[in-house]
């Protein structure tokens, strides 16, 4: 087939022996089919700005932090420079989301480094060495519903724990080999704590695919994994080995304003108090 343009200079540079096929075409990259030596992967090539359909991009870009002060004014800016750093950063974001989670135990493909646009990675393939399906591809028993969505759940604690939330997570982003599922496309990953829209996201994410398993496993519709792993996290309670239940009860105590308003008043007072000693400490006479 013909070489991507993105691709010739990593077979110049003889990092790729030949592009075998066009796997998929996405709303931020496509991804080829790729031989490197004796080893078969994937190349993911990164689209230009311009050309991702990837909504609200700017949402997912907020809580990366930027060093280099020259190179975060001129993205503030916007100028070529500016977008060429944009651009960098929101490629090298999923390579540091894969490493992150691999360390944090979660299954995603093995990168092999990003080059001009380029993601070099593992290719995930089924028992008999095909690609592997998309899990919207995939049916199963209600009980095999039940053990992969536990899976995907702890997945996602996991993800957590690390500080990351996937962001654009549902059947679409996971597939499934002979070992289970395998949690891809990251480049829109966001920091769980610098991030405004972390919770909503992760609320998104979780709901996606417990929806999703729910019509195998109907008995997971209308669970509350999603705010039950948000306030997990919010308390300081998440670990990657919290035992999930799906169920939430919404803190329906209202608030004792008086009580707050006393307590608010007590700590004034006392540091009224502790002003007035170091004063009179200092100017004893």
């Amino acid at each position: 087939m013909k070489i991507p343009k993105r691709i010739q200079p990593l077979i110049d540079d003889g990092v790729i022996d030949a592009v075998i096929s066009r796997l998929m075409s996405g709303k931020e990259a496509d991804v080829f089919v790729v031989r490197c030596g004796k080893e078969i992967r994937c190349a993911k090539v990164y689209k230009d700005a311009m050309k991702r359909s990837f909504k609200q991009a700017v949402n997912y870009q907020e809580g990366r932090k930027v060093r280099n002060s020259r190179r975060s004014r001129a993205m503030d800016k916007g100028s070529k420079y500016g977008r060429r750093q944009t651009e960098a950063i929101w490629q090298n974001a999923e390579v540091d989301a894969l490493y992150r989670l691999a360390n944090a135990g979660v299954r995603v493909p093995t990168p092999y480094g990003c080059v001009d646009g380029v993601l070099l990675m593992e290719l995930i393939c089924d028992a008999e060495g095909d690609v592997a399906p998309r899990l919207s591809d995939v049916t199963m028993s209600a009980e095999q519903a039940l053990e992969d969505h536990a899976v995907v759940m702890r997945y996602v604690v996991l993800m957590l724990c690390a500080g990351i939330v996937h962001g654009d997570l549902s059947e679409f982003n996971v597939l499934v080999d002979e070992y289970g599922p395998v949690i891809i496309d990251l480049p829109q990953a966001v920091n769980a704590a610098s991030n405004n829209h972390a919770q909503s996201m992760l609320m998104r994410d979780v709901n996606n695919l417990t929806n999703y398993y729910g019509q195998f496993a109907p008995e997971l519709i209308g669970s509350r994994f999603a705010e039950e792993i948000w306030a997990l996290y919010e308390a300081g309670d998440l670990h990657p080995d919290v035992e999930l239940t799906g169920y939430f009860a919404e803190d329906t105590q209202s608030a004792d304003v008086d009580a707050v308003l006393v307590e608010i008043s007590a700590a004034i007072e006392e540091e009224e108090a502790r002003q007035a000693r170091m004063q009179l400490a200092e100017n004893p006479t």
